[in-house]
Parts: structure tokens; C-alpha cells; sequence
């Protein structure tokens, strides 16, 4: 009986050396993965948001462990496809995972996807308004008077909508932000324009240049913003924003088709404001480049063919700071690049990323790494299309494809934000950084 207890109290403590040595090979949820969910994956995965499922308890993501390391071991979750071997690598927005946190995911599965104690985890992180707001509570929220009724079935469709945001003084816009409340699944895009109540920008002949302001034939008024599938928040660097003036209406042009069920589609749109009073050194401008766009070229994509390219491109009249970049194209998208033509003869690829459709993101450099580019500059971007069987995306690889406003055509363009500078600025903007640089390359 003795040997008996003695073999029992053994193998106990054997069992519990064992689960000590594995708790330490491997990740736990309380401790390891939870901050990890926190800062890249919770702003999209909690309750009410277009996210299949909520990852802020152990409970709630100990069922997909599996899956979780196969997204993120694949790098298609979180959703952010830049190239990280050739240009700009640093981004305000930047939600992708380190190599360790994705170490740590598979250590957390393969070690039995392990809760850990309780009494570990971080505390929880709030929404309050349950949206998703990626800038804080928005100052005014814009929604759609009614919501927009998708047949079941038929072609796709481009309503534009007027809402009023009830302004009673000019504004300085900070941040901005497009949420699907319904029917996200109908939604292919929205571009939101400024209809100013004394019609200036209406009066100015489209496609051409305004100032610093590019006028896109398609737009009712001054171009606010673009939603695509998975976009988040613009949020502007501090000293540049979007002037939306007392009495301005916000025009809806929206892209919706149909998905065999008839859907309510709205949205809402969250505004930031700088400050009453504020008034930003920078006004900030949007356009396109590629395909279909100013400059654009031709897309033609015939059955079966997988690496396809068109290209599009427009001059920078004065010194341009670019702020961002966002891939756009339809179900044959695959890949875009970005890259400066220089007045000399230089060329430089500023960005490169894989395409998703259901993943239109917008990369917004980081302050100290946005593109300097000096007037005359050309902006050259180049997309390529899959139109074979191996896209995931593509509903019929047999059929020629041309561009086309239609979700089952093809585009392809770079959605492209930026600010104009004086030549003094842009001289004093590129000194510092090429002093910062020597700086850091003589403490190496």
C-alpha cells in the first residue's frame, strides 16, 4: 500500500513537472496572446463590428486557435499585404504582426491553446459606442436619411445620396471614418464628396486640376473621402487637414451590388475636428492614379491569364508630401506598386503590396517617412491582375476583361493622399531629414 502512494505521489509530481516545463515552452493566453489581440486584432473583432466572431475572451477565442495560426502564420490576418523588402517600410497604421508575436501564436496552439490564470489578463479593451471608431469618439456622425434597398438580384448600381451634417460654422477635419451599419456584404465602395452650399466646386469643369485640388469626373462636389471593403479611419498628420465649410451637404456616391438576398444597406460617417478656431498650415487632396483615372492607360485581361499589368501616371506640378497609399482594384487584383519618377531621370519604388479584394487598405506613411517629392515629379503606378483559376477572387476565368466600373470588370488605380508645400518648406523638410539620417547612420 505504501509503494502503492509512494508510485501515486510520483507520478503527480512528475505530471506537474511536466506541466511546468510545458506552460514554459509554450505561449498562454492571459499573458502572451491577449495583448497581442488587443493591439492588432480587437478593433475589428468585438461584438456589432463585420468581423465573424469576437476575440476579447479566452472563451471567445479558444475556438478558432487553429485558424488564428493559420491567418496569421499565412500574414492574411491581421490584413496588411506591404511588400517588407522594398520601399517605404514605416506606417502610422500599421497593424501588422512582428515575427515574434506570430511565434507566440504558434507557440500558444501548439502548446494546447492554454488560458493560463484568470488573474493575468490584461484589462479588457472598451468600445463604448461598440462601432469601431480607430480615432476616438467622432464630433458629428452622418448617416444615410433612409436606408438603400440592394434587389437580390441585378446589375450593380452607383446611387448618389445627400445627407446633411447640419454645420453651422467652417471646420477643420482631423479625422475621418466610413462604417457599414448594413449590408457591408452589398458595398463594393463609397466616395463621400463636399457639396458646398454656394456650388464653387460644382462650377469648376471636372478632370482637371483646381488649385491643388483634382476634381474626379465621377465626384458631386470636393472629394472627402473613399470606403472600400475592410478600409479603416483617415486620420490627417497634426498641421493638415480637410476644410468643410458652414452649410456643406456630404454626398454619398456609393457602389452596391447585389449578393441573391434583398439587403438595407447604410452607413455611418464619423467626423474629428481640429479645435474651434484651428486652422491647419496644409489642406489636404485626394486622387487617383491608374487605370481609368487621369493618366490611365488601358486594362485588357484575357481568360486564363495570370500576371497581366496596366500602369497610370500624373505629374506633381509643385513639392508634394504623400501621406498615404491604397491599392484599388476589382476580383482580378493582385498586386500594385508605387513609384517616383524624379525630375532628373531617378526612379524610386515608394510602395509595393499583394492585393485583396475584400481587404482595400490604406497605408498612411509614418510622419518621419512620408515621401518628399519636388515638383515635377511623375507618379507612376503599376498594377497587375489575375484573371486565371487560381485567384480565389475571380468569378469566371474564361471571360475577357476590360475596364469597367462594374464589380465583375477591372480597375486598377492608386487612391493617393497628400499636401502640396512651398519650396521653402520642402527645402527645410528634406534638410532635416537628410540631417536626421547622418545623424543616425555615424551612431551606428
Amino acid at each position: 500500500m505504501k509503494n502503492s502512494l509512494r508510485f501515486v505521489v510520483f507520478l503527480a509530481a512528475i505530471t506537474l513537472m511536466s506541466a511546468a516545463a510545458l506552460a514554459q515552452d509554450s505561449a498562454i493566453f492571459s499573458k502572451d496572446v491577449a495583448p497581442i489581440l488587443q493591439r492588432h486584432c480587437q478593433v475589428c473583432h468585438h461584438p456589432g463590428t463585420i468581423a465573424p466572431m469576437s476575440l476579447l475572451t479566452y472563451e471567445q477565442a479558444r475556438p478558432w486557435a487553429k485558424a488564428m495560426k493559420a491567418k496569421v502564420v499565412a500574414r492574411e490576418m491581421p490584413p496588411w499585404f506591404i511588400d517588407k523588402n522594398v520601399g517605404v517600410q514605416h506606417f502610422n497604421n500599421d497593424v501588422s504582426l512582428s515575427d515574434q508575436e506570430i511565434a507566440t501564436i504558434v507557440k500558444w496552439v501548439d502548446g494546447g491553446a492554454l488560458q493560463g490564470n484568470p488573474s493575468d489578463m490584461p484589462p479588457q479593451r472598451q468600445f463604448p459606442d461598440g462601432q469601431g471608431w480607430q480615432f476616438g469618439k467622432p464630433d458629428v456622425i452622418v448617416t444615410l436619411p433612409k436606408d438603400v434597398i440592394v434587389k437580390a438580384k441585378g446589375p450593380d448600381w452607383w446611387p448618389d445620396i445627400l445627407a446633411d451634417p447640419g454645420l453651422a460654422e467652417d471646420r477643420y477635419i482631423q479625422a475621418v471614418q466610413i462604417i457599414p451599419t448594413k449590408g457591408y456584404q452589398d458595398i463594393h465602395h463609397i466616395r463621400t464628396s463636399l457639396v458646398r452650399p454656394e456650388g464653387g466646386a460644382n462650377a469648376v469643369k471636372s478632370g482637371v486640376l483646381d488649385g491643388n485640388v483634382v476634381l474626379d469626373p465621377a465626384e458631386q462636389g470636393v472629394f472627402l473621402n473613399e470606403y472600400a471593403i475592410g478600409k479603416g479611419a483617415d486620420v490627417f498628420k497634426e498641421g493638415s487637414g480637410r476644410l468643410i465649410k458652414a452649410g456643406t451637404k456630404i454626398n454619398f456616391q456609393m457602389h452596391l451590388h447585389s449578393n441573391g438576398a434583398e439587403t438595407p444597406v447604410n452607413v455611418l460617417l464619423g467626423l474629428k475636428f481640429y479645435p474651434k478656431g484651428y486652422r491647419p498650415q496644409h489642406t489636404i487632396t485626394s486622387l487617383t492614379v491608374g487605370s481609368g483615372a487621369i493618366g490611365g492607360g488601358i486594362v485588357d485581361i484575357r481568360p486564363h491569364e495570370a500576371n497581366v499589368r496596366s500602369d497610370g501616371y500624373i505629374t506633381l506640378m509643385k513639392p508634394t508630401r504623400l501621406l498615404s497609399f491604397q491599392p484599388h482594384m476589382h476580383n482580378r487584383g493582385k498586386a500594385e506598386c508605387l513609384e517616383a519618377i524624379y525630375p532628373g531621370g531617378k526612379i524610386e519604388t515608394l510602395s509595393c503590396a499583394r492585393f485583396e479584394f475584400n481587404w482595400m487598405v490604406n497605408y498612411v506613411y509614418a510622419d518621419d517617412a512620408a515621401p518628399l517629392l519636388p515638383a515635377g515629379t511623375i507618379l507612376h503606378s503599376i498594377m497587375w491582375h489575375d484573371n486565371s483559376a487560381e485567384n480565389k477572387s475571380n468569378p469566371d476565368p474564361d471571360a475577357q476583361i476590360t475596364w469597367g466600373e462594374r464589380t465583375v470588370d477591372e480597375m486598377g488605380s492608386a487612391w493617393l493622399s497628400y499636401y502640396y508645400m512651398s519650396e521653402e518648406d520642402f527645402r527645410m523638410e528634406t534638410e532635416a531629414r537628410k540631417a536626421k539620417l547622418q545623424t543616425f547612420a555615424s551612431a551606428q
